[in-house]
């Protein structure tokens, strides 16, 4: 009679529970006495066999018997590495290789679990032999909790384990690459469990996942392992915190920092450069200013140059004050130029000085600005002769202001259209003698008098447009600056005689009294209500384009 572990519910078939002297037999390796009770011949005496018969109804012991877990005998078979076992249970019925216990795991996870190599191998190399579809399936079965083999090993520190199963697998990365339920690659468990070995063999895999829990990875798990590999160095003299400065990963700087000493953020490479340099060399500003928050003493560290990490530049030569005249930040190019120690004159890899770069900034008095405080401060331009110093056109310029002249053309030609069209649709309709019903009434005169100026803007604003488009000379900036005062005088004029009209054709007392507020009725009463507001745009634009032709003319002539 075979005991049942107490507390243990299972709904397994009493011929299908496997009997204890099958389950010694395949625990112990003795593959001969498996085959015996397999075949019904493994019995001793006829009292055990009457027993055996009595449990299986007749039969001899069965290959597909279950313990109270569901584990089959090659479960058992692969958590002892019996692998002579292996190899006859899977000859006599293949379908094991993919059999699944209580808790999910298949014979290769019992395999991985107890770091026998041999039985990994045994296993992978029967599932290859059954066809590729169950290889994948074997290699990349999960049990409850999402794990891989690759998982269990690497959990238990089995490193053997882990390099059979790299090996074995015809596409090691994608095992590699899995993550489990808890979103935890198999190369975190190795860190985790501080088996190098196993760590190396994941790494070797291109696509290995590094995910640990919590937005973690492998990194972190190594430096909660050891604190004392957060200062350790390369042959380059290079710690875990210059790379991942260098790479801009705030994380795993974060995680570094908290569990090492002060002075790891001034450990200094070959080329003495210290993290924050290597943050500030790749242009990782959270990066940068993560380390000087753990540490505002490291901004004093210098290279072996003498340079702190404000002088260092970019991959493209570019430093501080480069990157600050390009963007048209006039307050940081103050501060930085406020510091003595900041080099005015320093070249980037294309051989430009801060001083050169003031043309690429966008904005013509951001231009000015930059140019006055770097000729105060004494920066220079790059070495050059005066005569081959090639003038600047302002292509972005030009380009912009083609596709505006084509926009505003559209725009201009709609205006005169409607324009156009309002002056032979007159409000009020026209009498019997084909003159307008309200002539002689103020708001119709007005709105005579607005929709002309209307036409007459709009269709000079249409033909300086097209005529600075077609000519392409310097003169043709005055004409698009004169062509948008055009423009803008004809759609302020289309509005108000718009408004010129509704007064004329809306009752004088209940119309106007209920659009507008009794301010605004005293206005439109009076003849010609909006000459003010009108003429007042009118200064405003003359003004603007005067400033703007001035612009057009002071930037003709920088170098």
């Amino acid at each position: 009679m075979d005991l049942i572990p107490a507390g243990i519910e299972h709904d397994i078939p009493d011929d299908l529970f496997m009997c204890s002297k099958l389950y010694i037999a395949a625990f112990e390796g003795h593959t001969d006495q498996v085959i015996a009770l397999l075949d019904g011949n493994g019995w001793s005496s006829l009292e055990e066999q009457e027993q055996s018969t009595a449990k299986h109804h007749g039969r001899a012991c069965s290959i597909h018997e279950v313990t109270a877990e569901r584990s089959t005998l090659l479960h058992i078979a692969a958590a002892e590495g019996h692998e002579d076992l292996i190899a006859e249970l899977c000859r006599r019925d293949a379908a094991l290789l993919s059999a699944a216990s209580s808790s999910g795991d298949t014979p290769l996870h019992s395999a991985a679990r107890a770091g026998h190599a041999g039985a990994v191998r045994a296993i992978a190399r029967l599932a290859r032999e059954n066809g590729h579809a169950v290889e994948e399936e074997v290699r990349l079965e999960r049990n409850e909790a999402g794990d891989t083999a690759l998982h269990v090993a690497a959990r238990h520190g089995h490193g053997e384990a882990a390099e059979a199963l790299v090996a074995e697998a015809a596409g090691p990365e994608t095992a590699a690459a899995e993550v489990n339920d808890a979103g935890v690659s198999a190369l975190y468990l190795a860190v985790m469990s501080g088996s190098v070995r196993a760590v190396r063999a994941i790494i070797w895999c291109r696509d290995a996942s590094a995910a640990g829990p919590k937005s973690q990875n492998a990194l972190h798990a190594a430096v909660l392992q050891s604190s004392g590999l957060a200062t350790g160095l390369d042959i380059n003299r290079s710690s875990p915190l210059h790379f991942a400065s260098s790479d801009g990963d705030c994380s795993i700087i974060k995680a570094i920092l908290a569990h090492s000493p002060p002075e790891v953020a001034h450990i200094q490479d070959n080329q003495g450069l210290s993290p924050l340099h290597a943050a500030a060399q790749m242009g990782h500003a959270a990066a940068v200013r993560l380390l000087l928050q753990f540490s505002p003493a490291s901004a004093d560290v210098r290279d072996k140059y003498g340079r702190s990490f404000v002088h260092v530049a970019d991959r493209e030569g570019n430093t501080p004050l480069h990157l600050a005249v390009v963007a048209g930040e006039c307050k940081v190019v103050s501060k930085l130029l406020s510091n003595r120690k900041v080099q005015t004159h320093i070249m980037n890899n294309v051989g430009c000085t801060p001083s050169d770069l003031v043309k690429d900034c966008r904005g013509f008095y951001t231009m000015v600005r930059l140019v006055v405080k770097m000729y105060v401060s004494g920066a220079q331009f790059q070495p050059q002769r005066q005569d081959q110093i090639e003038k600047w056109n302002g292509q972005e310029i030009m380009k912009w202001r083609e596709t505006t002249s084509k926009n505003l053309a559209v725009v201009s030609t709609l205006v005169a259209t409607v324009a156009f069209s309002a002056a032979f649709n007159i409000p009020g309709s026209y009498g019997n003698d084909g003159k307008a019903v309200l002539t002689g009434d103020r708001m119709y005169d007005a709105f005579v008098v607005l929709d002309t100026f209307a036409v007459v803007s709009s269709v000079m604003a249409t033909i300086l447009l097209v005529y600075g488009r077609a000519s392409r000379s310097n003169r043709s900036w005055v004409g698009f600056i004169i062509s948008m005062h055009f423009l803008w005088m004809s759609l302020n004029s289309m509005v108000l005689g718009f408004f010129a009209a509704m007064a004329a054709v809306t009752n004088k007392k209940n119309g106007t009294k209920t659009a507008m507020s009794q301010r605004v009725k005293r206005r439109i009463t009076r003849q010609y209500p909006f000459a003010i507001t009108y003429t007042f745009n009118v200064v405003m634009f003359i003004v603007l384009s005067w400033v703007a032709i001035s612009s057009v003319d002071v930037t003709r002539n920088l170098p």
